[in-house]
Formats: C-alpha cells, sequence, structure tokens
C-alpha cells in the first residue's frame, strides 16, 4: 500500500500537515510527488479506457436507433400493403430495438457522468501534484539559500581568523623590534663602558710611564 491508499485521500490531503510531522520533509514531498504521479497516470489510464467504452456504447445507440428507424419503415410498409400482421410483428422488433436503445442511452448517461467525475478529480489531483512541487522547489531554494549561507559564514570565519593571525604577526614583529632595539642599545652601552675603561687604564700607563721618565731625568742631572 501506498502513502495514500485511495484516492480520495490524495485529494483531501493537508500536505503542509503531512510536512510538518515529518522528520525529512524534502523526502517526505518526494514521495508524495512519486505516490500523486502515480496516482494521475492510473486516472488518466482509467478515463482512456472509459472514453473507448463510451464510444462503443456510442457505436451502439447509432446502430439501434437504425434499426429503430428500420422496423419503423416495414411497420408503414406492411400496413401499406395491407399486410398488419407483418406490420405488428415490425413494430414488436422496434420496441425492442426501442428498449435497447433506451438501455444504451443510459448506459450512456453513466459513462458521461463518471467521466465528468472523473475529470474534475483529475484536475484537482493535478493541482496538488501542482502544489506538492511547488513546495519540493522551495525546500529545494531553502537548502540551497542555507548552502551558500553556511560557505559565505565558513569564509567570513576564515578571514578572521586571517586577520587574527596578521594581528598577532604585527605584534610579533613589533616585539621582535623592540627587543632588537634593547639588545642594540645594550651592546652599544657596553662598547662604550669598556672604551672608558680602556681609557683610564691608558692615561694610567701613560701616567706610570711619565713618572719613570721623570725620576730617570731627575738622576741624570
Amino acid at each position: 500500500m501506498g502513502m495514500f491508499s485511495r484516492f480520495t485521500d490524495i485529494i483531501n490531503a493537508n500536505i503542509n500537515a503531512m510536512l510538518d510531522k515529518a522528520e525529512e520533509p524534502e523526502k517526505m514531498i518526494k514521495l508524495i510527488i512519486e505516490e500523486m504521479a502515480e496516482t494521475l497516470v492510473e486516472v488518466r489510464s482509467a478515463a482512456a479506457k472509459q472514453i473507448a467504452e463510451k464510444k462503443t456504447v456510442m457505436r451502439h445507440i447509432r446502430a439501434m436507433e437504425s434499426r429503430v428507424a428500420h422496423w419503423q419503415e416495414k411497420a408503414e410498409l406492411a400496413l401499406n400493403k395491407s399486410r398488419e400482421d407483418l406490420a405488428k410483428s415490425a413494430l414488436v422488433e422496434k420496441q425492442s430495438c426501442t428498449q435497447k436503445l433506451a438501455e444504451f442511452n443510459q448506459e450512456l448517461s453513466q459513462f458521461d457522468e463518471y467521466l465528468n467525475a472523473l475529470q474534475l478529480d483529475s484536475q484537482r489531483l493535478q493541482d496538488k501534484l501542482t502544489e506538492a512541487k511547488r513546495k519540493q522547489e522551495a525546500f529545494a531554494i531553502r537548502q540551497q539559500s542555507a548552502e551558500v549561507c553556511l560557505k559565505v559564514r565558513e569564509k567570513v570565519a576564515i578571514d578572521n581568523m586571517d586577520q587574527a593571525i596578521s594581528k598577532f604577526e604585527l605584534y610579533q614583529q613589533k616585539i621582535d623590534r623592540v627587543e632588537a632595539a634593547v639588545e642594540a642599545y645594550d651592546m652599544t652601552s657596553s662598547k662604550s663602558l669598556d672604551s672608558q675603561f680602556r681609557a683610564l687604564e691608558n692615561d694610567e700607563t701613560i701616567e706610570q710611564a711619565l713618572a719613570q721618565l721623570k725620576q730617570k731625568v731627575a738622576k741624570g742631572s
């Protein structure tokens, strides 16, 4: 048994309510469309069969109308020839044909009623199918929009991460420059201090040499 057990179930189905209760609306709407399409094919096939049978009945009606007219002519001919017995026999045949003609006309009327109802139901089913397809298209659009939004958000997240990394690298570069400046200052300061001590040491050496020279000069005089 399909999703719809009877044709009237499809006609009276509330698609929105069915989708609201479904755990997976996309799959549900697909199944609904498939079921409706199959039912619509069956309805059209049944209609085609009924139309063919109606045409057969219409041929019987035309043939029987011809038979009624035929026996009417025979009855009139018999009376004109003073053959009342033959006229009665012709009228009996005419009556039989007339009765069959009435039955065929009644059958034709039933075919018309059935086909009219079938056409109406077929149109209602087609409307339901169109509604279901619109729902399916709406789901597809929503899914596509959701995927686009997800991609955009993922890209934004990546861009934000790239910006954070860039800022971190910038801060790191600033720190490196500050540390380099400190090291340069320390290195320069150390060299300057060493130079001062060497200058002092040189001055002391010169002073000692000068004192020794003075002593030597004093002894010589």
